[in-house]
């Protein structure tokens, strides 16, 4: 793949991001269902240039294994899931997805981008924590790509 072609990918990618964390934040906090939400996203926002297929992906498949997602992160976290602000548990569960389901990202992105939705979306200090987290996490999961970096 080319430059150019891969700067596209991922900025289309990072807009998948955007949009992936704030519709699975509205499916957390509302419950709608995903096809509702999807709808509305696509209805009201412009996916030109958004990687359509990785947001639908974020917005399925992140539900979909919510609860293996969950139990990977219990033991990296300092307190219980639920005590968590909505969009930090949001955006962690996005980066545990990626990193154990999306092998093709290399784990650096996969904490990058995550850190970028925390600092935007969230509290003051949430994107030492989520980079705290994922970063103990890609250390389980992503050893092999991490020593071959080394």
């Amino acid at each position: 793949m080319s430059r150019p072609a891969r700067n596209t990918l991922a900025a289309e990618r990072r807009k998948a991001r955007h949009y992936g964390m704030q519709a699975l934040y509205q499916w957390h906090m509302a419950g709608a269902s995903l096809n509702d939400i999807e709808a509305e996203f696509r209805a009201d926002y412009d996916f030109s240039h958004v990687d359509l297929t990785y947001f639908q992906a974020l917005l399925h498949e992140v539900p979909a294994c919510v609860d293996e997602l969950d139990a990977a992160l219990e033991p990296l976290l300092d307190r219980k899931l639920n005590e968590l602000d909505p969009i930090e548990r949001t955006v962690l569960r996005m980066g545990m997805y990626e990193l154990t389901r999306r092998l093709d990202v290399p784990y650096k992105v996969v904490i990058n981008e995550e850190v970028a939705l925390a600092k935007k979306f969230g509290a003051t200090d949430s994107h030492k924590y989520i980079n705290g987290v994922l970063d103990k996490a890609a250390r389980e999961l992503r050893k092999v790509e991490i020593d071959a970096a080394s």
